[in-house]
């Protein structure tokens, strides 16, 4: 209130004691409060708005308050979830809500492989099963197309690849991306995607074969059935796309380029991580299945 009051007088020019008279509250207590200092508590309250601000914008307008929380507790934060939530709400801090898309998916003429996965979508360790799918990103040029290859253990975007058309090509770019990350050898995974033309294209088709990738297909019209993919399509949107305009189709491929690099592969928080990024996800695996080997 001694703030109002004083903001107040200055921008009307009426004096402290006619404000006070009209707010029923004494000069007195006008002076002592003007001058008193912040108690711990709020100088406390003040620095957990900056550091909820500071979470809410590092996470690009993205996170919510279960995640915020999270990572002010791993900084020695001693607060409820409830505050956090409180607290965003009289900042005005509002994440972004998953909008529904529209799928890309046209059935191929050839036999579908067949559900490896059966709706399973957990691993117990890296390489066991990836997942794929495509999606459309608007731009000033036009359409541009994205190919994604992700690992269900830990949810890293492994292998992506962008272009104008949505084709075989694309597809089996984000394929091999995936594989030159683990390494080369990647024979054995199991790959899952929809029944698109692209994923049962003989081009793909041999460029699993090659790799020793086996095929896996779930329903045509059930997103439930590739719902990892699904799922990163639409943080993709929400927390990235739906926020930023791109000239062109280079300035998008760029610019997605790191946001899966920067962000998304190594500091998003995931909760099939442990709330971890998928990169330190990965590391704290090697790390324990090389402690539990030397033992």
């Amino acid at each position: 209130m001694v703030g109002v009051i004083s903001d107040f007088r200055t921008k009307h020019g009426i004096s402290h004691r006619v404000f006070c008279r009209v707010l029923g509250v004494s000069e007195s207590w006008f002076y002592k409060h003007r001058t008193r200092k912040s108690t711990r508590r709020e100088v406390r309250r003040q620095q957990l708005a900056e550091a909820v601000t500071e979470e809410f914008t590092a996470s690009g307008g993205t996170y919510g308050s279960p995640k915020i929380w999270i990572q002010l507790v791993r900084q020695g934060w001693r607060v409820s979830v409830n505050t956090i939530a409180k607290l965003m709400a009289e900042l005005g801090l509002v994440a972004r809500k998953v909008r529904r898309r529209r799928g890309l998916t046209r059935p191929g003429k050839r036999l579908a492989a067949p559900d490896l996965v059966h709706r399973d979508f957990t691993a117990e360790d890296p390489d066991l099963v990836w997942c794929g799918d495509m999606t459309e990103i608007e731009t000033g040029d036009g359409k541009l197309y994205l190919a994604t290859v992700i690992d269900l253990f830990s949810r890293r975007l492994l292998g992506y690849a962008m272009g104008p058309r949505h084709d075989a090509d694309l597809v089996v770019a984000a394929l091999y991306m995936a594989a030159a990350t683990r390494g080369g050898d990647v024979r054995g995974v199991i790959f899952h995607s929809d029944r698109g033309s692209e994923y049962g294209s003989r081009r793909f088709r041999r460029a699993c074969r090659k790799l020793g990738v086996f095929q896996s297909m779930g329903r045509v019209g059930s997103c439930f059935d590739n719902a990892v993919s699904e799922a990163f399509n639409s943080v993709l949107k929400v927390e990235y796309v739906h926020r930023h305009a791109f000239a062109t189709r280079t300035e998008a491929r760029i610019r997605i380029a790191t946001w899966i690099t920067d962000f998304y592969n190594t500091r998003r928080l995931h909760s099939v991580c442990g709330f971890t990024s998928p990169i330190d996800y990965e590391r704290d695996y090697w790390a324990s299945l090389n402690e539990e080997l030397a033992a």
